[in-house]
């Protein structure tokens, strides 16, 4: 009966675990499919309109924790739904906590491969709290459309 329930609890905890990474994965998916969305409107209405729409704090690219914001290629932020203290700030050169240059792999990212996945360390604007954050983009034209995803690390190993 023992040796049932050590097989019965591990294989427990490697669903529960099984089932935060696919939680994970399926946010990145999440995140990625609102930057194509965002970039077919860009493509649609223009790049002001979709710019004025991801400034919105409750527009149509904001799901919770998940928001689109954008640069231009010099990294200047052109939209942020969560802080529009950002907006017009060249921020190529603001590293985040660990001194990562974030913004600079982002913008060098678009310009030499017009998409992927960058991550650091970020101030969750929903929990308050710095965590790691990946960020997918794709560069439209001659701006950077970016959404990422927070991993709350703090608590592991707890």
């Amino acid at each position: 009966m023992k040796k049932f329930i050590t097989v019965f609890f591990t294989v427990g905890l490697i669903g529960l675990f099984a089932s935060a990474g696919l939680s994970y994965a399926s946010e990145k998916d999440d995140a990625k499919a609102m930057v194509k969305k965002t970039a077919a409107y860009v493509k649609y209405a223009g790049k002001e309109k979709a710019i004025a729409e991801i400034k919105k704090p409750k527009g149509m690219f904001v799901k919770g924790e998940l928001y689109v914001f954008a640069y231009d290629l010099q990294g200047v932020m052109l939209a942020h739904p969560k802080d529009p203290t950002l907006i017009g700030t060249n921020l190529y050169a603001v590293p985040d906590s660990d001194g990562k240059l974030f913004r600079k792999e982002i913008v060098e990212k678009a310009k030499s491969k017009g998409s992927g996945w960058v991550d650091y360390k970020y101030l969750n604007p929903e929990t308050n709290e710095m965590e790691h954050k990946t960020t997918y983009l794709l560069r439209m034209y001659d701006i950077v459309i970016c959404c990422g995803v927070y991993r709350d690390y703090s608590h592991e190993g707890d």
